[in-house]
């Protein structure tokens, strides 16, 4: 189905990606952009928002690439103003930023542990603080937050940052929806399980003997039998932003190939 977001006005947060290949907001950028949206795509590095428009541009799509840190309230306002600028709405919010720290509450740094909050959950406070009031004055809006499913299940890593951050985000998102449905306002998250996307190679792949051992042991633990990947987080994305989910908010939807259902 096509021009699912025709016409539409995305500001996505995380557009880049951590490596060579497709993220999950480089491929949400891709498949927003394929589905008719004007995308202003923000990552810390510049130069990865302009990698991840570079490849629009070989699809024949475009975006707007700009920097901004999510855990800065000025920069997140700018991206927010660049887009009001450019576009004059915000339809589809998309926060895609995320970071893991290793370790337990004794081996995990304080700064870690605040650096882990900061990035995954305050980050999305500020840039709803900054974008609900331009979609309350439209009384409409869609946003889709990334969660994980270490949000609702504990697996073999030691992050409990990222634990903590991702099932603060799952009930902020609760939260948003309840209060701001009056508005015309939805708000869901996407909870990804074990996927192969650039950022398991330098975030997760630590925590074993080698490369090919992490990928073994993450296709083991789906019941499917495989990881996902970027393009899996990316359409369930597009369903909770496009008008089809018109009646679905406050939703934490798993796309874990079912590992959400077992102890693995």
């Amino acid at each position: 189905m096509a021009d699912r977001l025709k016409d539409k006005v995305v500001l996505l947060f995380g557009a880049g990606s951590s490596g060579e290949g497709w993220g999950n907001g480089k491929a949400t950028a891709a498949l927003f952009a394929q589905e008719g949206a004007h995308v202003v795509g923000v990552d810390l590095n510049l130069s990865a928002a302009e990698e991840t428009k570079a490849a629009l541009a070989e699809r024949g799509f475009e975006m707007d690439a700009i920097a901004a840190d999510v855990t800065d309230s000025g920069q997140v306002k700018a991206a927010v103003d660049h887009a009001l600028s450019r576009f004059g709405r915000i339809d589809v919010l998309h926060n895609n930023v995320g970071v893991t720290k290793m370790g337990d509450p004794v081996a995990l740094s304080e700064a870690d542990w605040h650096f882990s909050l900061d990035t995954n959950l305050t980050g999305v406070f500020l840039t709803c603080k900054h974008v609900l009031p331009v979609m309350v004055e439209q009384r409409s809006g869609a946003i889709v937050n990334i969660s994980s499913a270490a949000s609702i299940q504990i697996n073999q890593m030691p992050y409990f940052g990222y634990y903590a951050s991702k099932a603060g985000l799952n009930h902020f998102t609760r939260a948003l929806a309840v209060n701001y449905a009056p508005h015309g306002i939805r708000a869901n998250a996407v909870l990804p399980g074990v996927m192969d996307t650039p950022l398991i190679y330098k975030q997760i792949s630590g925590q074993f003997e080698n490369v090919e051992e992490m990928r073994k042991a993450r296709n083991a633990a789906s019941p499917m039998g495989k990881m996902g990947d970027a393009w899996d987080v990316a359409y369930a994305s597009l369903f909770l932003a496009s008008d089809e989910a018109k009646y679905v908010t406050g939703v934490c939807i798993p796309v874990d190939g079912g590992k959400s259902c077992t102890g693995r």
